[in-house]
């Protein structure tokens, strides 16, 4: 006597879950964290993004960022991508490098002359935002964000 599990298993085998078949395991969500920038005064230059995961730099020494990526403007709005994230508290931090010097430029007392931002649209009193303002929590998977750039 043949086995009828076996000829029923063969046929569940090509049937999509929609049909009745063993559902198949969906591809894990690429981690990225999008962020979209809008308030430019022009499109000159590009918009640099930093993203941090502690206070100690936030947001005066880029280079101690956990990623950095830069992007055109089109009208006023650019968008950075950061992908690959690992699941943690993080902020990020946006200017418009109006001059594409690939640096903030500020006059003399420290005060930029391009325009900044950060996530949760965190503004300082008399400096920089705090990390704590513009800290969110990212758990994986697509996160987008919305920064405005203000011009001090």
């Amino acid at each position: 006597m043949r086995n009828p599990w076996g000829l029923l298993l063969l046929f569940t085998a090509f049937l999509t879950p929609a049909e009745g078949g063993v559902p198949q395991a969906q591809a894990p969500q690429a981690n990225i964290i999008r962020v979209e920038v809008s308030g430019m005064r022009n499109d000159k230059g590009q918009t640099m993004c930093a993203l941090f995961s502690s206070a100690a730099d936030f947001p005066k020494r880029g280079d101690k960022a956990i990623a950095h990526t830069k992007s055109d403007i089109s009208h006023g709005r650019s968008v950075c991508e950061f992908p690959g994230v690992a699941p943690g508290r993080y902020a990020v931090s946006v200017f418009h490098d109006e001059n594409a010097n690939g640096k903030m430029d500020t006059n003399f007392m420290g005060i930029p002359r391009e325009g900044v931002g950060a996530s949760n649209n965190a503004r300082g009193h008399f400096g920089p935002p705090k990390f704590d303002d513009a800290a969110f929590q990212y758990s994986g998977g697509k996160l987008d964000l919305a920064i405005t750039i203000a011009y001090l």
